[in-house]
């Protein structure tokens, strides 16, 4: 008896398991019912950049690692748990943007941007990347607006131009009503000072295991923690207003003047800092009053092309995230998706050859700035009026043998069922006709 004969025979074939792949946790796939508003929202920032004099820019999705651990800060949560990092054949280490602030400097530094006349204005639109928490409108690719102003002086009106811009594009949105917090996180020569009262204060409290950490390396950010066992001592806390030196608080008594000067409603909270190492003199957010949500947020990092190897540059700026503003127009607004959603003229065919005349009407309709839509892998009559319906067609238009031979067409009107017969030559004119009616 062979081998083959005396052993079993082993079934090694498994069934293969079925599954749907789906999108990475805390990424999502933007639809096509909801990209109108994505693109009424990057429209509208288009055309407000446009006004103010902001040029846009992009830069790479990926970046050197180290641009982020100079810029963004060693001790921040998004450089200590928050990166992506992409390790190259040649052996380089990446990072997938966190933010787009250090790649804006960096690029402006590597290109000579000192040489243009001062300040440069810039406006970017993109995904950035951080594994963090799932959250409301925040997802680990989530995109952003940021508008930056770079180079020359110091200057306050700047940093009130950087709020206004953001105001103006809430407002644009139909956000409202607004409201901007504002503070100074004073300069290297008056901050010091600050900090030790800070950790004085800290030292007492039983904080959590990220604000004993930050209690050593970093005492601005337990101002910036959101625990609801740390919120407590916030109110207590020394107000850093009481420690900026005379520089720093006559640079924030200007910008506020200048908000004034357009009425832009703000409040002071001496408890906002921000999250990142590089910001210095002003910060803020701008909420939803109604919901206690920051929609946008930024400052002054005057330090930061010098932290990265930079010549000293001064810039304010910004930025504002896309996901959230989205989901508060559908929330806030029910009817802005349809707004954005212009209904096209519905091109009917039944047959071959109608199908075949539709190409080229399609295209005589397109030249004259006229929306049509046509489903030409269905033949059925019914299939294709019922697809005119749920799209909210004003008007069909139905092309069959007998209209083709005759160079006709009907024209069903959607709301009505009136039908009527027009010399295909005319259709043109007849459908401005009726859409202005």
């Amino acid at each position: 008896m062979s081998k083959e004969e005396s052993s079993p025979k082993k079934n090694v074939k498994k069934e293969a398991k079925s599954f749907l792949l789906q999108s990475p946790k805390g990424m999502h796939d933007i639809l096509p019912q909801v990209m109108p508003l994505w693109d009424k929202v990057r429209e509208e920032a288009r055309q407000i950049a446009d006004f103010y004099g902001f040029a846009k820019i992009e830069t790479p999705i990926l970046e050197a690692e180290e641009l982020f651990h100079r810029g963004t800060g060693e001790t921040t949560d998004i450089v200590e748990k928050e990166m992506y990092i992409v390790k190259t054949k040649g052996g380089d280490r990446l990072a997938l943007r966190p933010e787009f602030t250090p790649s804006m400097i960096r690029a402006y530094l590597q290109h000579g941007m000192h040489r243009l006349p001062q300040p440069q204005r810039f406006y970017s639109t993109g995904p950035v990347f951080r594994h963090e928490r799932p959250q409301a409108g925040r997802y680990r690719q989530h995109h952003q607006i940021n508008f930056e102003i770079i180079g020359g002086e110091s200057n306050p009106v700047s940093d009130a131009q950087v709020i206004i811009v953001f105001y103006r594009l809430m407002e644009e949105l139909k956000l409202k009503p607004l409201l901007v917090q504002i503070n100074s996180i004073g300069c290297r020569i008056c901050r010091p000072n600050y900090r030790k009262k800070l950790v004085e204060y800290y030292r007492s409290q039983p904080v959590c295991r990220d604000c004993e950490r930050r209690l050593k390396i970093n005492p601005l950010r337990l101002l910036d923690c959101k625990k609801e066992k740390c919120e407590e001592f916030k109110a207590g806390a020394p107000s850093i207003l009481d420690s900026v030196c005379s520089l720093c608080r006559n640079h924030l008594k200007q910008v506020l003047e200048f908000l004034e000067e357009v009425n832009l409603p703000y409040t002071v909270n001496h408890l906002l800092v921000r999250g990142l190492d590089y910001y210095s003199r002003t910060v803020f957010e701008i909420f939803l009053e109604e919901k206690d949500l920051a929609l946008a947020g930024g400052g002054r990092y005057d330090y930061l092309a010098e932290v990265i190897g930079g010549r000293p540059t001064t810039a304010v700026g910004g930025a504002m995230g896309i996901e959230r503003v989205v989901e508060i127009i559908k929330e806030t607004q029910p009817n802005a998706l349809k707004e954005r959603i212009k209904p096209k003229i519905f091109l009917v065919h039944i047959g071959d050859l109608a199908k075949k005349k539709s190409l080229s009407l399609t295209e005589e309709f397109r030249q004259n700035n006229i929306p049509v839509i046509n489903v030409l892998g269905k033949d059925s009559l019914s299939q294709q009026l019922e697809a005119a319906d749920r799209m909210n067609s004003p008007l069909a238009l139905i092309l069959g043998q007998r209209e083709v031979y005759e160079n006709s067409i009907i024209i069903r009107d959607m709301d009505s069922g009136a039908q009527e017969s027009v010399p295909l030559r005319n259709i043109i004119e007849e459908v401005k006709r009726r859409l202005k009616g």
